[in-house]
């Protein structure tokens, strides 16, 4: 049984929908960190674009015996970020956990990708963040709370692939991070941020493999990474409920690597 780290707290979860467009048994990091959250005693809202991979998050939760509700928005859209917090805050009484997980890569390199491909990514990536903080902040600073972003390890270091926007935008994400945190910290706020690695999630499949098949992409990146093995969308999520819950309390301005050991390789 969970240890309830997260009991009688509430949590937003922005790109929580559960995709179901890679392999079998493979879920993405909104998802699995909702359902991680749930487990844990957390009244959970599940924010995605998608009407039904938020409704399937929720019935997953609600299969575990948690307690959650899905809200539709487009984290770029300030208005429709404004107004799930607001149906969030009074759903739940409160808001303690913000969790921003929306993201999306582009490949291409700067010769291929169009001005408007360049804004989208950084809209989706950290636009995407500015505006969840920027609404929840208020309520966050109510009683204290924390917030915790995805990032990723291509803000800090070349990963092999090609897309200059995803990796700036995360890298703005960092420095985001950091600034929030330093700002609120005196104020009972924290926020943190997790840069993910090599992680098999729906992503990979979608937007990363090109043509190759699926025990093509595993195994190539199996063998990029320090572990031999990618992680899971469950190893991020497990370092987002230590960031979210009180025992990371003095814990503020971190950017924590779930990564196999990636971002400390030289090559």
């Amino acid at each position: 049984m969970a240890d309830r780290r997260l009991s009688g707290k509430a949590a937003i979860v922005f790109g929580g929908g559960l995709n179901t467009g890679g392999p079998a048994g493979v879920s993405s990091i909104g998802a699995t960190t909702a359902r991680t959250f749930a487990r844990h005693g957390a009244q959970v809202v599940v924010v995605d674009v998608d009407d039904a991979a938020a409704d399937r998050t929720v019935a997953a939760i609600t299969a575990d015996g948690g307690t959650a509700v899905a809200l539709v928005a487009d984290v770029t859209d300030p208005e429709q970020v404004h107004r799930v917090v607001g149906e969030a805050v009074d759903h739940c009484g409160r808001l303690d956990v913000v969790q921003n997980t929306v993201g999306a890569t582009r490949l291409g390199g700067v010769d291929e990708l169009t001005l408007a491909d360049w804004h989208r990514t950084l809209a989706l990536n950290l636009d995407s963040v500015f505006l969840a903080a920027q609404a929840t902040l208020p309520h966050l600073l109510e009683r204290g709370g924390s917030m915790v972003n995805v990032s990723s390890t291509a803000s800090i270091r070349w990963t092999g692939y090609p897309y200059p926007g995803y990796a700036a935008a995360k890298a703005g994400v960092n420095q985001l991070t950091r600034s929030l945190a330093l700002q609120y910290a005196d104020r009972g706020v924290r926020v943190n941020a997790v840069l993910a690695g090599l992680i098999d999630t729906p992503l990979v499949y979608q937007q990363l493999a090109g043509d190759s098949s699926v025990e093509q992409v595993r195994a190539d990146r199996d063998a990029h990474s320090p572990t031999g093995r990618m992680g899971t969308a469950q190893d991020v999520a497990d370092a987002a409920l230590f960031l979210a819950s009180d025992e990371s309390r003095y814990v503020t301005g971190v950017l924590l690597p779930v990564d196999g050991g990636l971002s400390v390789r030289a090559a």
